[in-house]
C-alpha cells in the first residue's frame, strides 16, 4: 500500500525524488508542480467522458468506464513510467488526491516500484502556493532605469552569495515592448505562479531576498498581489546609470535580434513614443543605427520609470550613483553597503 505524504513532506522527497502527475495532459499544461513529469491516466476527452458519466451515472458506472479505456494501456504506463526513471522510487499525485493517483500508486507498487502519493493532490500544492505568497519576506528590490543591467546585476549579487528571484527569468518576459525578443513562450499565468512560490520556497525567508524592480504585468503574466504589495513597500536600491552607458547596454543586447523584430516592438509603442519620434527610431533601425533608435526609446522608457519610482516613499529609494556600468564593481559596492539599506 503506498505511504501517504502531507505536501511538506512530498516536496522535501521531490528534491531526490521524480515527481508524476498523473492527470490529463491539458490539466499538466496549464500548471504543475515544478520539476514533476506527466504520466497522464486518461487523455483529455476520457477525462471528459469518464466525469460525465460520473455525474449522470455515478461512481460505480464511472470506474467501470475508467477500466475500459485504461485497461488496454496499463503496460503502456509501466513503459512510461520505466522510460522516466526505470530505478526511481516515485512521488505520485493527481488533483485532489483520489482515484487517478491511488490508480496509478496501485499499478506501479505492483510492477515493483516504490511509490508515495500526496495527500490533496496538486490541490495542496497551489493552497500553500498561495501562502507562501502572503508570507513576509525580506526583499530589496533592484531598481533603476532602463538600460542599467539589473537583470546581469542579479546574478552578480548572486555570484557573491546573495539571494535572488529572477521575476523575467520565471515569466519568458523582460518586461518591455522589446520583452519577447529571445525569449520561449510565456508559461500560463498558474504556471508563473508555481514557478514563483517554489522559488520563494526554496529559499532562506530570514535572509534577504533581491527582486528586479518590475510592473506588476510582466508581457501578460501578473505578479501575485501579495507580492506586488511587499515589492511596493520594499527598499529599491536605485541604479543611477549614465544615459550613454545605458544605451551602449541596450545597443550591445539587443543588436543580436533581426532588424523587423526591433521595428514591430518599436511600432507596438509607437502612440507612447510620439507619432515622429516612432517613425525616425524606426528608420534608425532600417538603417541598421540601433544608437539612435535606442536614444529615442529610451526618452520614453526613463519617463515612465521615473513616474513609477516617484510613487515610493522617498525614504525608501536608495541611491547609488556610478560613471561606468562595471557590474562587478556595482554588485560589490552594492553588498559592502547593505547594512545600510535593508
Amino acid at each position: 500500500m503506498p505511504s501517504i505524504l502531507n505536501i511538506q513532506e512530498f516536496l522535501k522527497l521531490s528534491e531526490t525524488m521524480t515527481v508524476l502527475d498523473v492527470r490529463t495532459p491539458a490539466e499538466f499544461e496549464q500548471g504543475h508542480i515544478p520539476g514533476a513529469f506527466n504520466l497522464p491516466l486518461f487523455k483529455d476527452e476520457e477525462r471528459k467522458i469518464v466525469g460525465t458519466i460520473y455525474k449522470q451515472q455515478g461512481k460505480q458506472a464511472a470506474i467501470l468506464k475508467g477500466l475500459e479505456l485504461v485497461g488496454p494501456r496499463l503496460k503502456d504506463i509501466i513503459e512510461a513510467a520505466n522510460k522516466i526513471n526505470a530505478d526511481s522510487s516515485f512521488l505520485v499525485h493527481c488533483w485532489r488526491g483520489g482515484m487517478r493517483s491511488s490508480s496509478i500508486a496501485w499499478l506501479l507498487e505492483a510492477y515493483g516500484h516504490k511509490t508515495l502519493v500526496l495527500k490533496g493532490g496538486y490541490k495542496s500544492f497551489r493552497k500553500l502556493a498561495f501562502q507562501i505568497f502572503t508570507e513576509p519576506q525580506k526583499l530589496l528590490v533592484l531598481g533603476g532605469r532602463t538600460g542599467a543591467a539589473k537583470t546581469l546585476l542579479l546574478y552578480k549579487l548572486q555570484n557573491k552569495g546573495q539571494q535572488i528571484i529572477d521575476l523575467e527569468k520565471l515569466s519568458n518576459h523582460k518586461g518591455s515592448s522589446f520583452g519577447s525578443l529571445g525569449e520561449n513562450k510565456q508559461p500560463s499565468q498558474e504556471a508563473f505562479e508555481n514557478e514563483l512560490a517554489m522559488a520563494f520556497y526554496s529559499l532562506d525567508k530570514d535572509k534577504t531576498i533581491w527582486l528586479e524592480d518590475e510592473s506588476r504585468m510582466i508581457g501578460q503574466k501578473v505578479i501575485p498581489a501579495a507580492i506586488w504589495e511587499q515589492m511596493r513597500l520594499a527598499n529599491v536600491v536605485y541604479l543611477d546609470i549614465p544615459f550613454v552607458e545605458r544605451v551602449a547596454y541596450l545597443v550591445s543586447e539587443y543588436g543580436k535580434f533581426k532588424s523587423h523584430e526591433l521595428i514591430e516592438s518599436t511600432n507596438r509603442i509607437s502612440k507612447r513614443l510620439g507619432g515622429q519620434h516612432a517613425k525616425r527610431a524606426v528608420e534608425a533601425i532600417k538603417q541598421g543605427d540601433l544608437k539612435t533608435a535606442c536614444e529615442i526609446t529610451l526618452a520614453y522608457y526613463d519617463k515612465a520609470y521615473d513616474f513609477g519610482i516617484e510613487k515610493r516613499e522617498p525614504e525608501k529609494v536608495i541611491k547609488f550613483s556610478f560613471d561606468k556600468l562595471d557590474t562587478e564593481k556595482i554588485a560589490a559596492e552594492i553588498i559592502k553597503s547593505i547594512t545600510q539599506v535593508k
